[in-house]
């Protein structure tokens, strides 16, 4: 379990190293961008659908390290009044509420990837295929679903434990 463990978080922060990059190409990008039009009146042709395509990968892919380091708001502050073993329970409750949602999230995203794969959908002025983008947010839910299924076996030995 320690491996699966292990691996999960391996993903998680490769893919967070993922969302590092796409943030920092988005914000050279729109520099780039706003430098030449405003000194040369050429902006550069597409960096709207590149910043949008980018801001998809770098919110999907950044999910599951951020569940991993606990840096989303939670509101515990009702739970923590609770006994430890029913704060167990609700952290084995939250974890396959989320497995199912991201679960879902990530099998609908790829047969929307499919469907767009298959259409041939591109954006309107690169021409830039959707397919990849919509893959690679089914590929970070499936990694919010792995720190779920992490967390949810440590609920589950704190149940054990006390």
């Amino acid at each position: 379990m320690f491996s699966f463990k292990k691996n999960s978080l391996w993903l998680a922060r490769r893919l967070d190293m993922i969302a590092a990059m796409a943030i920092f190409a988005m914000m050279s990008l729109t520099c780039v961008d706003v430098f030449l039009r405003y000194f040369f009146s050429k902006p550069i042709s597409g960096t709207y659908e590149i910043v949008a395509l980018l801001g998809a990968v770098a919110v999907s892919f950044a999910m599951a390290h951020t569940l991993a380091e606990r840096g989303h708001v939670a509101v515990s502050l009702v739970v923590q009044l609770f006994p430890k073993r029913r704060q167990a329970v609700i952290e084995c409750i939250i974890s396959i509420f989320g497995i199912m949602l991201f679960g879902l999230i990530a099998w609908q995203s790829v047969l929307y990837g499919m469907d767009c794969q298959r259409a041939g959908e591109v954006s309107l002025t690169l021409e830039l295929p959707f397919y990849p983008i919509i893959y690679g947010v089914a590929l970070g839910a499936g990694a919010v679903c792995l720190v779920l299924l992490v967390d949810l076996t440590n609920a589950i030995a704190k149940l054990k434990d006390k």
